[in-house]
């Protein structure tokens, strides 16, 4: 017989969620849905595993070295779990959807597997909550999703939210343009090496510097970026920033906004503007998004909330009154309580201690024949 601490262990990564923190993340989810749902945003739920050819098409394939696969005894065919729910939610549109009037504005919500975690976030296995705008190649459709998705952690308390908008595509451009197509100084860009930048940029160390000194708040980093003599291509990516920037600042002024025009890392899939949000004296992301191509044509922008890290930084919720309610009780009694905000927690056995039951049961409250009655919680 396997013994009971060795049925608690859990694979890497993976956790138990108790009472409490379950039901804290529930009602968070609720929350971000509805924010959601009122500015138009329709929910979909794809599942959580499917053909590993279709899971891991256009935009699903950056995930292909995050996904579990396993065989499917009925087909005989290959699947995979998914490791992101952005992809799927584009399968949906471009097929599911496809006859549906564009823009069209899908919601999700759900669990991901991942074969291995990071160091800023081990777990394997967490939530997902997210937006996708699909079918529009607008700014403003770059500038809604960033500042929905920013403005649902506002509304769930988590202060100082930013976003920190990115171009991954300005530096595979512009390095195209110039003819430079060194690994090792596209690296150096990632990581914000400004000695390395200006020892392996060649003639173009002068202005890849000068993208790196444009790293910080939105207002500073488009005056050096409207300075630079960029090539079309470049400079078009340039212009679509500023654009967003502009109208991000009109929709949300609250809000603290950055841009870091080097980013790459985490961005693979995306076509243009992309972002991250992070929260005031948070060390990891809250979440992330930007433009891509659904089904590998179709124009769209999304943004996915991590709700592991948005839990970790929302203040915790209270706890619900929770009443006892002996035995015996009329069940109109207990449904009048519940409506009242109260949780009711029903004894089972007549003639129970309902003090100590209620004790037992952590109930901070037991019905007596004299109304509602505080009970002590000590040892």
């Amino acid at each position: 017989m396997t013994d009971p601490v060795n049925r608690a262990l859990l694979p890497a990564g993976l956790r138990d969620i108790l009472p409490l923190d379950a039901e804290h993340e529930a009602e968070v989810v609720g929350r971000v849905m509805g924010h959601f749902a009122a500015h138009g945003y329709e929910r979909v739920k794809p599942p959580l595993i499917e053909f590993e050819n279709t899971l891991l098409d256009g935009a699903g394939g950056a995930t292909a070295s995050q996904a579990f696969r396993v065989m499917d005894p009925l087909s005989q065919r290959m699947m995979g779990v998914r490791a992101d729910m952005t992809p799927q939610v584009a399968r949906i549109a471009v097929t599911r959807l496809a006859g549906e009037p564009r823009p069209l504005r899908l919601s999700y919500a759900g669990q991901v597997l991942r074969v291995k975690g990071t160091q800023l976030r081990p777990e394997r296995q967490f939530g997902q909550a997210g937006i996708e705008l699909i079918g529009s190649d607008s700014a403003a459709a770059d500038a809604e999703v960033a500042v929905l998705a920013a403005l649902a952690l506002v509304t769930l308390g988590v202060t100082g939210v930013s976003i920190d908008l990115s171009l991954p595509t300005l530096v595979p451009a512009l390095l195209s343009e110039l003819d430079l197509s060194d690994q090792a100084l596209r690296g150096s860009l990632d990581h914000k090496d400004a000695a390395a930048v200006a020892a392996l940029g060649g003639v173009a160390a002068p202005l890849l510097s000068e993208l790196l000194k444009a790293v910080g708040p939105a207002d500073r980093a488009l005056e050096i970026l409207g300075r630079l003599d960029l090539p079309p291509a470049a400079a078009a990516e340039r212009n679509r920033l500023a654009s967003v920037v502009t109208l991000v600042q009109a929709m949300a002024p609250d809000l603290i906004l950055t841009v870091d025009p080097v980013e790459n890392r985490g961005f693979e899939y995306h076509t243009g503007v992309a972002f991250t949000l992070f929260g005031r004296n948070l060390a990891g992301e809250l979440g992330r998004g930007g433009r891509y191509l659904a089904g590998g044509a179709e124009p769209a922008t999304g943004a996915t909330l991590f709700l592991d890290s948005v839990l970790a930084a929302v203040p915790p919720a209270k706890p619900a009154k929770r009443l006892f309610v002996p035995a015996g009780t009329p069940a109109a009694w207990s449904s009048a309580y519940r409506a009242q905000g109260w949780v009711t927690v029903a004894g089972l056995e007549p003639g129970a201690d309902a003090e100590f039951e209620a004790k037992r049961l952590k109930c901070g409250h037991v019905l007596t024949a004299e109304g509602i009655k505080i009970v002590e919680q000590g040892a």
